[in-house]
């Protein structure tokens, strides 16, 4: 069991990474240079939604550190407007620009020639849902630790 845990955790980073190149050299085949694939990534899971830069983080859409500096990078490379929250002034709301809706679309349109592309790499919608129902139990478990500090609340 041990080792089998361990390979999925190898697993999940890795996957991830490449997914990040996969991104990447879609960003490249099509001349894209001023946003990079991390960045992209946050742009395709804001999509029509208007949010704070603290709600990407909680919401999942973004993991790192220096969620601040790329959407400062989006804002600035026009793929993102800004806007000051009303009721909190210190709060700034972001959304995509039109540039940022295209590259939406783009993405958008790329992932969907993956998903019709999967059958050819033998991955069965079955297969894929039971895939996902187990890393939901792997974040529910990863979860628990982080806010109980074991596996059973």
């Amino acid at each position: 069991m041990r080792h089998s845990y361990y390979e999925a955790l190898l697993l999940i980073e890795r996957l991830h990474r490449h997914f990040l190149e996969v991104v990447k050299a879609d960003l490249d085949r099509q001349g894209t240079q001023d946003i990079n694939n991390v960045q992209a990534l946050i742009l395709y899971n804001i999509a029509q939604d208007e949010m704070t830069v603290g709600e990407l983080t909680a919401r999942g859409y973004y993991l790192g550190s220096n969620v601040s500096y790329n959407v400062k990078k989006m804002f600035e490379n026009g793929y993102l407007e800004q806007e000051r929250s009303p009721h909190d002034r210190r709060s700034v709301r972001v959304k995509l620009s039109e540039k940022g809706l295209a590259l939406h679309k783009r993405l958008s349109d790329y992932f969907e020639q993956q998903v019709t592309n999967l059958p050819g790499a033998q991955l069965a919608s079955d297969e894929i849902v039971k895939m996902n129902d187990t890393l939901r139990k792997f974040e529910r478990f990863w979860t628990t630790l982080i806010n109980y500090g074991t596996n059973t609340p």
